[in-house]
């Protein structure tokens, strides 16, 4: 067991905050973030407390059966995803959807009902020194946010900062990574030759 808790505690990078206890007035919304050199994943977890349960379901539930059908969690996972943004170096990335998983109807009144939703994006090209900006607008009157950057998996990644506004609305993860922002000898040579060819009144040596 204590095995365990250690081996979870490891994939959390230094500095994550902990988690404060879930409040029954607060819609909890726990996000950890991976760091690939192409790729960003994400896994956000949701938890509804019970004093909240009524306004978090009727977003859920638009035709008031009192039902999750698979349509109505797929749209809501989506307007989750709406109220999301991550950017690189100061580029907005589109997010897409790739699982939602939810409780079922009785365990989120209990208070106990996770819906949990899978997402990730597209890094773009750049540097060897990065940096990412995640922020969470959903159900601010009654959100409660946390957010973390797991150990990436990638040993060529390796992460330099985080910092966080009070409400952990707001997150900036500083990164490296090897292998980047450089060419080959070889691909630096042909793209000199390039510009030598295409210059006006270039001409053989």
């Amino acid at each position: 067991m204590k095995a365990r808790v250690a081996a979870c505690a490891a994939m959390l990078v230094l500095g994550a905050t902990p988690a404060a206890a879930h409040r029954l007035d607060a819609y909890l919304q726990a996000t950890t973030i991976h760091v690939g050199k192409d790729r960003l994943q994400a896994h956000i977890r949701l938890l509804p407390g019970v004093a909240v349960f009524r306004t978090v379901v009727g977003a859920i539930d638009t035709n008031a059966d009192g039902v999750l059908s698979g349509a109505e969690q797929r749209a809501y996972a989506l307007v989750v995803l709406r109220d999301l943004s991550l950017a690189v170096d100061g580029q907005p990335l589109p997010l897409t959807l790739t699982t939602c998983k939810y409780a079922s109807v009785s365990e989120l009144q209990e208070g106990r009902g996770v819906i949990e939703i899978d997402f990730e994006a597209t890094a773009p090209r750049g540097g060897p020194d990065r940096q990412l900006t995640f922020e969470n607008h959903h159900q601010p009157r009654i959100g409660e946010y946390l957010v973390n950057a797991l150990v990436p998996r990638d040993p060529d990644i390796h992460i330099t900062g985080q910092s966080r506004n009070y409400k952990q609305s707001s997150f900036q993860l500083k990164y490296a990574q090897a292998g980047v922002g450089t060419r080959p000898a070889s691909a630096a040579w042909w793209s000199g030759i390039t510009a030598w060819l295409l210059a006006p009144g270039a001409r053989a040596p």
